[in-house]
């Protein structure tokens, strides 16, 4: 089995000689050498070869984040057409470069020519994992890297970064609800995970792609899990088509109908507000033949319907029809006597 092997004159060295090498960022010259020398003092097979888990010398020196003796190893692997060997998991050094958030050595290994668009047994390419980790360094370096990163690869659950970023953004904010946002660790998490997000959408990622299983968009993603500030985001973002966008339907579901399925939930009332403001249109129907106002909770009556009442004081809707449906007193799939039940519910 490989190990890594650690110098205990690494402290020792005298004062640090760094240089800017091509790649953007200090690397310790004195440190790098003694790498390089240690490396030709080992056995060749030993930093070649990988071990019965299909680690290599690179990978475990990686992992550890020993970055001068990483690069030493990596020009070596490089030299012998092997920097992109994968263990058993199908990862890369650079997908364990990512996995670590260790950015200085994946930004080292890309300069040396690792491919940059690898991928796991899951399908994961180094973008997918930063995105799913929120690593925003790591993500930094894939994305100012040439050639350019596939902003739209598929891992083997249709998902592009994009929507790996989203959910694991939905996620943070659920376990921040629970905490009453006081876990200063998750708040920064939280917070750099949209960070994530918003680098993606910079870097040219499309709102418009739809994940293969449900042709869910980040937007029916962000809904779904009453992800209220990934919401107000994607909705501030200055679309042309925003109309469009809003409607898309993810197994005849749009993002409005799955706003009004969020029982219970505090944000409700204001997603429903922002998607009407960017144009969802209340008459779609769903697979099921259902409005977004046949989704809403039973006993949507009294309180809510007049505060629903006095957000759109133009609307031409009948408010007993929406309280028979929602208290269950007419079935959900009677034709309504109104076509938009839940137009310009806006602030």
């Amino acid at each position: 089995c490989l190990e890594a092997t650690t110098d205990s004159s690494w402290p020792l060295l005298g004062p640090a000689q760094t240089t800017q090498l091509t790649f953007g960022s200090t690397i310790d010259v004195t440190k790098l050498e003694e790498a390089r020398m240690l490396l030709s003092r080992m056995d060749y097979s030993r930093t070649t070869c990988q071990d019965e888990d299909g680690d290599t010398i690179l990978h475990i020196y990686t992992a550890k984040g020993l970055r001068e003796c990483a690069y030493a190893a990596a020009e070596r692997l490089r030299d012998i057409g092997r920097l992109d060997a994968k263990e058993h998991k199908g990862k890369t050094a650079l997908l364990v470069a990512v996995t670590a958030n260790q950015a200085e050595i994946v930004q080292d290994l890309l300069s040396l020519g690792a491919d940059i668009n690898a991928c796991d047994v899951n399908g994961q390419t180094a973008l997918h994992l930063a995105s799913h980790y929120g690593f925003p360094g790591v993500l930094r370096a894939i994305l100012s890297s040439r050639p350019a990163v596939n902003l739209e690869a598929r891992n083997f659950e249709g998902m592009t970064p994009l929507h790996c970023a989203t959910i694991s953004h939905s996620v943070t904010m659920k376990a921040l609800s629970t905490v009453g946002h006081a876990d200063v660790n998750l708040q920064t998490k939280a917070i750099e995970k949209l960070s994530c997000v918003q680098m993606l959408l910079d870097a040219g990622a499309s709102l418009l792609s739809q994940e293969i299983k449900s042709n869910k968009t980040v937007l029916h993603l962000a809904v779904k899990e009453g992800n209220i500030d990934l919401v107000r985001y994607l909705l501030s973002i200055p679309l042309p088509n925003m109309k469009d966008f809003v409607n898309m339907k993810a197994h005849g579901h749009t993002a409005l109908h799955m706003a009004a399925g969020l029982h219970g939930n505090l944000h409700q009332e204001e997603i429903l507000q922002l998607l009407l403001s960017r144009g969802a249109d209340p008459s779609i129907r769903n697979l099921e033949n259902d409005q977004p106002a046949h989704l809403l909770q039973s006993g949507m009556q009294g309180e809510q319907v007049n505060r629903y009442k006095q957000l759109c004081p133009r609307l031409h809707v009948d408010f007993c029809e929406i309280v028979k449906i929602s208290s269950g007193t007419m079935s959900p799939k009677d034709p309504p006597v109104f076509s938009n039940p839940l137009a310009e519910i806006v602030s």
